[in-house]
């Protein structure tokens, strides 16, 4: 376009070898002993890579691992002001900071020293985002007409049970996919090993019990005699991709007209919340759900404070 100036572009830094194979180490790590998931491992090394090439331009010259113990405040302060000038968000600066905190600590607690301003370094305020659960009529219309288009009776059962699961349990996508052939007769309350290797107990709705079951009776592959293998099997007989989950809700809510915050995640935030509206108590739904904090959980409240707003907004009498 004519008159249009662009914007210069930093160019690439390369790491020093050091901070390279330090930085290969810590998503070893993460892969390998805290099964961080692929998107997540990539995520962290974008921003890990970013902070340590920022560093090496803002002091001109090659830094060694023992040098992150040198930084003092003002580092920090001038990283953060030159994300914050490529436009990024408070809420991704404050993912980029835990992942940078995370990695020093690793590299620090190997190699001995202590990032004192990088440990103490105070994440950007940003204002939480409330989850966007589907009302009790769009759960139950995704949840009957997901499988509509499947290619076999099988996957659209398949592809039923996950989504009743979701929303019947409050599962997290990955921990309805982390069960396995011994939960082919799901029994009436899961033990769920959730975030962080915690531990809880759901309790089993009959529609899931069913959704399952029927799943189970038409799957071709004998999930229900190999105890430790997937119980939900994707068409080859392997574990089935969440990424299908998200593709065949996405189809659907469009296909219904439901919004594009219709996903996966938020079955299991639909699930808090109609039980919050029916009268459940946080702590109860704190404990379903695996949160550490009470604190996530509250979020649930709001969204239903909005909601009973709404609804005395569009029925209360107006002069």
């Amino acid at each position: 376009m004519a008159g249009h100036t662009a914007r210069p572009q930093a160019q690439p830094v390369l790491l020093s070898a050091g901070l390279r194979d330090a930085l290969q180490g810590w998503l070893r790590h993460l892969a390998a002993l805290e099964g961080a998931a692929d998107l997540t491992v990539q995520a962290y090394r974008a921003d890990v890579a970013g902070f340590l090439e920022f560093l090496q331009r803002h002091h001109g010259e090659a830094m060694g691992s023992g040098r992150l113990a040198d930084l003092g405040p003002s580092d920090m302060r001038a990283w953060m002001a030159e994300a914050r000038g490529r436009g990024l968000s408070s809420r991704s600066l404050a993912r980029a900071l835990s992942a940078v905190k995370s990695f020093t600590r690793w590299l620090g607690s190997r190699e001995g020293f202590e990032a004192t301003a990088i440990l103490s370094a105070r994440n950007p305020r940003f204002e939480a985002r409330l989850p966007r659960p589907l009302s009790i009529e769009g759960a139950q219309t995704m949840i009957d007409s997901v499988g509509d288009d499947a290619r076999s009776d099988w996957i659209a059962a398949r592809d039923t049970a996950v989504v009743t699961v979701l929303y019947g349990c409050g599962l997290r996508i990955s921990e309805a996919l982390g069960l396995t052939g011994a939960e082919a007769t799901l029994p009436e309350a899961l033990r769920i090993r959730g975030k962080g290797g915690k531990e809880r107990l759901v309790p089993v709705i009959p529609a899931a019990r069913q959704a399952v079951a029927r799943y189970v009776s038409l799957c071709p592959f004998p999930v229900a005699d190999e105890a430790d293998a997937p119980l939900f099997r994707g068409a080859k007989g392997g574990g089935l991709n969440p990424r299908l989950i998200s593709g065949v809700m996405a189809r659907t809510r469009m296909a219904l007209g439901l919004p594009a915050t219709a996903t996966p995640h938020a079955l299991r935030h639909s699930f808090a919340t109609h039980l919050l509206a029916a009268g459940g108590d946080l702590r109860t739904i704190q404990e379903l759900l695996g949160h550490a904090s009470l604190s996530t959980t509250q979020g649930y409240t709001a969204i239903d404070t909005a909601r009973l707003m709404d609804v005395y907004e569009k029925a209360h009498p107006r002069a």
